[in-house]
């Protein structure tokens, strides 16, 4: 008995974490999403309906259309930090970051960036600073976006509130 425990305990231990091993090489989460494919979408793949039957994907692509007279605006600066990798800061007018409506539904003049490296998404940012790290050598053109708190993009006569710059990193 006592061996036959030992080896259903091992088979538990090393069975799990190769499944382990498997999902996380695969891009499989514990959040329900399949990101194996996440470079081709910016970062993340939003494949999959919401609850109430809208597709996650296409959800994030519809941009929110925002009056010229209360257009949101963003610049960005990048710099060299010191120790390692460069500081992102993004300066933004008529927006204000709201990172405890994230996910909710949208509000006029509020929600998050998105931040993109070669056109690969890094990360959604709910202030206006944020230090990168490990961006690929040569230049890299870095992109900021401004999204509602739903992350639909912002656009204002059809132009999407965007700000960019070309770094070199070496």
């Amino acid at each position: 008995m006592g061996r036959t425990l030992a080896l259903f305990v091992i088979g538990l231990v090393f069975g799990g974490g190769l499944g382990f091993a498997f999902a996380a090489g695969n891009g499989i989460t514990f959040d329900g999403h399949d990101h194996g494919d996440a470079a081709q979408h910016g970062g993340m793949d939003h494949g999959g309906m919401t609850a109430d039957g809208m597709d996650h994907a296409k959800m994030h692509e519809t941009p929110i259309a925002v009056a010229a007279d209360a257009a949101p605006e963003v610049q960005i600066m990048v710099s060299p930090d010191p120790m390692a990798g460069h500081n992102l800061h993004v300066m933004v007018e008529n927006f204000e970051f709201s990172p405890q409506n994230a996910s909710l539904p949208h509000q006029p003049g509020q929600g998050h960036a998105h931040v993109y490296a070669n056109g690969v998404k890094l990360a959604r940012i709910y202030g206006p600073w944020m230090h990168l790290d490990g961006l690929p050598k040569g230049q890299v053109e870095i992109e900021v976006t401004l999204n509602s708190n739903d992350h639909h993009p912002l656009e204002v006569e059809g132009t999407p509130v965007t700000a960019r710059a070309v770094v070199e990193v070496e």
